[in-house]
């Protein structure tokens, strides 16, 4: 189950439907997208320090995004972003247009690295995941924001690091953290329920065909769940919307947990985070469904 890396930069609408076209091009190609559209990414709307180390490895390190406009009273937001990359590649540079979207919108975003197979396996790159999230939680406040308002957030590969830190406790517990400290979660377009693996690079990710049952997001849907939004494409041809997405919203909602879930037409598995670029956002309304979902307001229809 190949997942590639969403290189992905937005495009400026002034730039026309070609200039558009192109960008579109890029982001699906991966090939140096994020390159030629991270031009084209405001860099006015937010601030706040990159590199930060979270723990001992050289892939340890985390980039955070303040907006300009300022915290609210009681503390603002905060999202921790896990990119995809099918747990191979990436890099949190090539996810600036992620954290400047949330920033624009009152949201601190942080984008952080972690390790990746084969230098590590699956236990490896969720272990990075949770000390991540256990630097978000004890720094939240000194950045302007709100502990009780942390949630973890990614796309494709990274969605399935989000969704083992909300549902399967095992990887924030030998930190004192449980997934209850989480306001919720959101997953775009993950993989949650993928066994048997096919794809050479996964399976030595998750030591296939080793890889045990309790690996997969949808093994830990319970009751206790922090409140889940899961978006997904209608026709990604990547990951499986139906299995995965709806499979696993099924399941939660099932033990008693509450999902939101929107299934889009009209993008795919890499334009379902690329929509995230305010202005791709017209591809699918992916970062208003975000947007509101984190502050706690109705959704979009």
């Amino acid at each position: 189950m190949p997942i590639p890396s969403p290189l992905s930069r937005p495009i400026s609408r002034r730039l026309g439907l070609l200039g558009v076209g192109s960008a579109i091009a890029a982001l699906v190609s991966g090939c140096s997208g994020a390159q030629v559209l991270d031009h084209l990414v405001a860099h006015d709307t937010y601030h706040g320090p990159t590199g930060v180390p979270y723990g001992p490895d050289p892939r340890h390190l985390l980039d955070v995004y303040q907006p300009d406009t300022g915290t609210v009273p009681g503390g603002t937001p905060v999202v921790l972003f896990f990119y995809g990359g099918n747990w191979t590649s990436g890099e949190r540079a090539e996810y600036r247009f992620v954290g400047e979207a949330l920033a624009a919108n009152g949201i601190i975003a942080v984008v952080a690295d972690y390790r990746l197979s084969p230098q590590v396996h699956f236990e490896g790159f969720l272990g990075d995941c949770a000390l991540a999230l256990q630097w978000t939680l004890a720094h939240a406040a000194s950045l302007g924001g709100d502990p009780a308002r942390v949630m973890v957030m990614g796309h494709s590969a990274g969605a399935y690091n989000a969704a083992m830190l909300a549902l399967d406790p095992r990887w924030l517990a030998p930190l004192g953290l449980a997934p209850k400290r989480l306001a919720g979660w959101i997953g775009l377009a993950g993989p949650y329920d993928f066994l048997p693996i096919g794809d050479p690079e996964v399976q030595l990710a998750f030591r296939w065909p080793q890889t045990p049952a309790n690996s997969q997001p949808i093994f830990y849907a319970n009751a206790k769940a922090p409140r889940s939004l899961l978006l997904a494409a209608r026709k990604d041809t990547v990951v499986d919307a139906q299995r995965n997405t709806v499979g696993l919203a099924n399941r939660l909602r099932a033990a008693g947990t509450k999902v939101d879930m929107r299934i889009f037409d009209n993008i795919g598995h890499v334009t379902t985070v690329a929509a995230l670029a305010r202005p791709l956002d017209w591809l699918a309304p992916v970062l208003p469904t975000v947007v509101a979902f984190v502050r706690g307001e109705p959704l979009p229809n």
